[in-house]
């Protein structure tokens, strides 16, 4: 079908919360949609979930790894699968709002922005973010630090294929990588200026490994000044 989604989620160890990230995809207002899960070898019993919507729901398709291969290859991996033209991500542990795929296609459909990200709230607290860099345009805020929520983004599918898909040297900061390689090749960002998405900060990724996620980071800005690849120096889990 014409401007269909390929939704994107990797999985690990999330049976907490996985089944509330499920249900807010599935109860979108812009129903044009398949949703591509991956369970990234998880030890408790986030796969049975999945699985379990997995067999009440057509539009969902659901893998495993056979190992634990981190965001990045998984990713990849489900890009690869995806039959959509623009690809949305979907982070297991945080939920979407009923209206955010209506609101994010529409813009990409209609103008030049090749990829489209949200303002989201703080689960269990009174926060918005990204906060000011909000009103920054993203190329020049992408000098410093990504301000683009990762698991808000939309992006072009053709555009995604172009760039390299995710940069797979990058274990943590490939959604900073991917946007910096979007900026360097002068496609446009747009962040939408509307809550459409909750963000769970609590031991979640960012926060178990921001200490790595730093390290990539950085990395990405310093070999991007040197025009120098990380493979060499790539941190392994």
């Amino acid at each position: 079908m014409k401007n269909k989604i390929s939704v994107l989620m990797s999985v690990y160890n999330d049976e907490l919360f996985v089944g509330q990230a499920i249900e807010s995809i599935l109860k979108q207002s812009y129903t044009n949609f398949e949703f591509l899960i991956i369970d990234d070898f998880s030890t408790d019993n986030t796969y049975s979930i999945c699985n379990e919507y997995s067999n009440q729901d057509s539009r969902i398709y659901l893998e495993k790894n056979t190992s634990n291969i981190g965001l990045t290859l998984s990713l990849n991996k489900l890009v690869n699968k995806a039959s959509g033209r623009f690809i949305a991500r979907q982070d297991s542990d945080d939920t979407s709002y009923e209206n955010r795929f209506l609101i994010q296609e529409k813009l990409l459909r209609t103008s030049k922005f090749a990829a489209c990200s949200t303002l989201a709230s703080i689960k269990n607290q009174n926060r918005i973010i990204p906060n000011f860099s909000r009103f920054v345009a993203p190329k020049i805020t992408l000098k410093f630090k990504n301000p683009i929520i990762h698991g808000t983004l939309m992006i072009k599918k053709d555009v995604l294929e172009k760039i390299g898909r995710y940069d797979e040297n990058y274990y943590f900061a490939q959604d900073y990588k991917l946007m910096r390689d979007l900026i360097d090749q002068k496609y446009k960002i747009k962040i939408i200026k509307e809550v459409l998405y909750e963000l769970n900060m609590e031991n979640n990724i960012s926060k178990i490994y921001e200490e790595e996620q730093k390290y990539y980071a950085y990395h990405c800005n310093l070999f991007k000044f040197l025009q120098y690849s990380p493979k060499t120096d790539v941190y392994s889990k």
